[in-house]
């Protein structure tokens, strides 16, 4: 079979499942995974497909037919312009929490040095003296799976001191084979962050972020089949008589973890922005909520 035909053939098949431009895109993508480029499949689409090519594609395409993301299909998926490792033990990264750490780090570069001096020490100084708070930023990734926030967030902010925590042992083991590929040092500890008896191992924070599981039990059937059947429920969904359980957590968490000016940063549920806000305000924090590319309220910073 030529390369033309396989591909046709592939897409044909995908579109009893997907839209005609989605199914061109995962093509394209399982092809340049499989060495075949986008410009040879133009330039030399008569060209005879070898049979164990031929297999590896026809695996590929009975997985997709199942549901299942091509990212788990591949094993990677892109986050923050970087390829990382996912498989069913860990979130598919997503360009909304990219978002999230556009602001952690926009927010970490400009408290670089504090301007809020006391003032007897504003009366020794001129008016726009700039006084360093630490020379290192530490910042916790609370469920990190795959490790792609702390990961971006260390690329971003090489000086700074990241720690990651996850409940899922198989997911730290994904995050920080990704932590080796990218060669950057990520703090990884196993923890069940809802058991409060285990916050006395983390020290204290200047930021602390998080993408949450959020979802309600009961929305499960609003979800793509993609995610419901294949994707880690402990990440995704919360139960339906406590669907806030994170965020209230984070916020106790934070006044015993988080330095004097810190920030909290969280991603929600874009139907309960409110609800997390109150939250926060509830403990003391000033809060702000973000939208994403898409107008959704998806990102919430508190503070004090």
């Amino acid at each position: 079979m030529t390369i033309n035909e396989s591909y046709k053939h592939f897409v044909k098949d995908l579109q009893t499942i997907y839209d005609e431009r989605e199914s061109n895109n995962i093509a394209d993508l399982v092809f340049e995974n499989a060495g075949i480029k986008k410009l040879e499949r133009i330039t030399a689409k008569q060209q005879q497909l070898s049979n164990l090519t031929l297999t590896q594609l026809n695996n590929k395409l009975e997985q997709l037919l199942t549901h299942k993301p091509i990212q788990y299909v591949l094993g990677e998926a892109w986050f923050y312009k970087m390829k990382f490792r996912v498989n069913e033990h860990v979130l598919i990264p997503r360009p909304e929490t990219e978002e999230l750490v556009e602001w952690v780090v926009e927010e970490v570069r400009s408290t670089k040095y504090d301007v809020r001096c006391k003032i007897e020490d504003v009366r020794k100084a001129s008016n726009n003296i700039k006084r360093p708070t630490s020379d290192i930023a530490r910042i916790l990734d609370i469920g990190t799976g795959s490790g792609c926030i702390a990961i971006a967030l260390k690329k971003e902010l090489p000086d700074a001191e990241i720690f990651a925590i996850d409940v899922s042992q198989h997911a730290l083991q994904v995050a920080q084979q990704n932590a080796w590929d990218q060669n950057v040092e990520i703090n990884f500890l196993e923890s069940d962050f809802l058991n409060e008896d285990q916050w006395h191992v983390l020290p204290i924070f200047d930021s602390i972020v998080s993408n949450p599981p959020y979802i309600p039990e009961g929305e499960k059937n609003k979800l793509a089949k993609n995610v419901v059947e294949y994707e880690p429920h402990i990440a995704l969904f919360v139960e339906n008589n406590d669907p806030f359980i994170f965020y209230r957590k984070m916020a106790h968490f934070a006044g015993r973890h988080i330095k004097q000016h810190g920030k909290v940063f969280v991603e929600v549920h874009e139907n309960f922005s409110e609800e997390v806000k109150q939250i926060f305000a509830d403990k003391n924090f000033i809060t702000e909520i973000r939208k994403d590319l898409f107008g959704r309220e998806r990102m919430i910073c508190g503070y004090k």
